[in-house]
């Protein structure tokens, strides 16, 4: 009978699992799953010794109750809302995160929507293709001069500082909200703090999100957020989907509260095509056709990142499987 260990990786990838191999093959046997659903694990995954997950699947606490050796689940990625890391804890199984890949891709993904929005490169582009409009300058007017103007940030960590600091490069006036970074932060980037949210929405020319979905952060931003914001700025949010009702986007670019948005994620992927900003954004005769940019959460995406993720959960799970001391443990 072979005393090798086995590694399970839930979802998402499903090649030849080089880069897990690579750092597991003398310890473990690492099989791919590429479960579609939560539905599609029991039987599967039971026996795992460690598990590792992407975000097109969840780990709910029935999944995990059947977990009958598993010494880790690693959330190969930031936020880790798809595990109930709680009841896992209740259970004796650490839950870990990949908190330091992709923050230069999420954060150049955040400026580069910016960059497309309020510039107007989005707007020439999909009314050009379509021959709307004349050949000029003037169909995506007015814009504004970036440099001085407010880049919000909503959660200042890792992500949201790499993004603050691209914005600062840009010349704008960089102001954060985030109730849980210690005093001093502000400074040693040279950014503001707004100590009220209600304060940043009111004056962030682009209100960038950067902030895990929690029972607190779910639908941080909604219809009443959204109002408050100034008339003719821009939504970005590369953070997770339940952080923003996505339902109140299309009547606020609408009404033109927001002049755009950049939206790289969803509750649920790939959202419902009757979803009201999906369809909005899909209708040529709907403002945000024109004004809103849609990413399949992509913006963690380059080959160097992907495979920094791949590496760093396999290398997690080797000292979950060798009882070393683990890292990133959030539960």
């Amino acid at each position: 009978m072979s005393n090798r260990f086995r590694v399970v990786i839930a979802d998402f990838i499903c090649d030849d699992l080089r880069p897990e191999r690579d750092a597991l093959d003398d310890l473990a046997d690492v099989v791919a799953l590429n479960a579609p659903s939560e539905a599609e694990l029991p039987g599967r995954l039971d026996d795992a010794d460690a598990v590792m997950l992407y975000h097109n699947v969840s780990l709910g606490a029935g999944t995990i109750n059947r977990l009958t050796r598993c010494k880790l689940i690693v959330r190969c990625g930031v936020g880790f809302d798809n595990v109930d890391w709680a009841f896992a804890r209740g259970r004796g199984i650490p839950v870990a995160n990949v908190p330091d890949y992709g923050t230069e891709e999420v954060a150049d993904s955040a400026i580069g929507m910016t960059l497309a929005l309020a510039r107007g490169i989005h707007r020439y582009d999909a009314r050009l293709r379509r021959d709307l409009g004349a050949w000029n300058y003037q169909e995506a007017a007015p814009l504004r001069r970036l440099r001085g103007r407010v880049f919000g940030v909503v959660g200042l960590g890792r992500i949201g500082t790499a993004a603050a600091v691209r914005a600062k490069a840009l010349g704008m006036d960089v102001a954060f909200y985030d109730p849980y970074r210690p005093d001093g932060t502000d400074k040693a980037i040279g950014v503001r703090r707004v100590e009220r949210l209600a304060d940043l929405l009111e004056q962030s020319f682009v209100l960038s999100l950067h902030c895990p979905l929690t029972p607190e952060t779910r639908h941080l931003i909604d219809a009443a957020a959204l109002a408050r914001m100034p008339r003719g700025s821009y939504l970005v949010n590369t953070s997770r989907g339940g952080v923003v009702d996505l339902t109140a986007v299309p009547d606020a670019v609408r009404s033109g509260r927001l002049a755009g948005a950049g939206i790289d994620v969803f509750p649920h992927e790939p959202p419902p095509a009757d979803h009201p900003l999906v369809a909005a954004w899909r209708d040529p005769a709907d403002p945000c056709h024109d004004r809103v940019i849609l990413n399949p959460h992509s913006a963690f995406y380059s080959e160097e990142g992907l495979l920094d993720i791949r590496v760093k959960a396999s290398q997690a799970c080797r000292r979950a499987l060798l009882g070393e001391p683990l890292r990133n443990v959030v539960n």
